[in-house]
């Protein structure tokens, strides 16, 4: 089995003052909420429970739009991330949820156009590791950069937001990784920007030869800034005309 964790903590900083208010991730593409789209691409992907890690200042408007989950087909749990500092650390505050088995990781505010119903069936069937999707960026110095091996079948490395990016390969918000991953995390340290960054969980498992990654076909976007966003609605609003 393989749970899901959406995580939808942080300040938003990047939309202010619009989530001075409310969570980034309740507000609006094409005619729904952005949270709804992350929710069901694990839930395309046949994972059906699934954890909300909110930000306290917005815990109750998740639970009035989003409820039990019943109405999206899921099978919702909530927790809160008091202080967002890092993708890494919020997973942690999975691990009960998570109970011993595999786990799916999304990020709150990230869209993708795939399918990955076959790569999670076939993460299902690994006994240990990881696995990442990355996508060709344009602009991959804003993202966590893969280096590949000569065969480009290999991931080498994850460099952070490179000045300059060995490929435009970026790793995307969905990773998927084995119930060590608690242990991992456990034993990171804060980056120099004090946070407990994904990227050192990912090189972790590609440093002991067991990361996997996929590439994604269709479109991929991270609607955390207004202009994200606004190319996220007109996106979304012409696949839903």
């Amino acid at each position: 089995m393989i749970r899901g964790v959406v995580l939808a903590g942080g300040s938003g900083t990047r939309l202010r003052p619009i989530t001075k208010i409310m969570s980034k991730h309740l507000l609006p593409v094409g005619t729904e909420p952005l949270i709804y789209y992350p929710i069901k691409t694990l839930r395309d992907a046949g994972i059906k429970d699934i954890l909300m890690i909110c930000g306290a200042e917005h815990t109750d408007q998740y639970l009035r739009i989003l409820g039990s989950g019943k109405e999206l087909g899921v099978r919702l749990s909530y927790t809160i991330q008091q202080k967002p500092i890092g993708i890494a650390q919020g997973l942690g505050l999975a691990r009960a949820f998570v109970e011993g088995e595999k786990v799916a990781l999304i990020l709150g505010d990230n869209l993708f156009g795939d399918n990955f119903k076959d790569a999670i069936t076939a993460f299902k069937k690994k006994k240990r590791g990881a696995m990442v999707v990355i996508k060709e960026v344009k602009d991959p110095q804003r993202f966590g950069v893969v280096k590949f091996d000569k065969t480009g079948k290999k991931i080498l490395s994850i460099i952070e937001k490179p000045t300059r990016p060995p490929t435009n390969c970026a790793v995307t918000g969905l990773y998927l990784y084995d119930n060590c991953v608690f242990d991992v995390i456990k034993n990171l340290k804060p980056s120099a920007r004090g946070e407990y960054e994904i990227t050192d969980v990912n090189n972790h498992y590609i440093n002991e030869g067991t990361m996997d990654f996929i590439k994604a076909k269709k479109f991929w976007l991270d609607a955390g800034t207004f202009d994200s966003l606004h190319q996220a609605n007109l996106l979304v609003r012409k696949h839903q005309k």
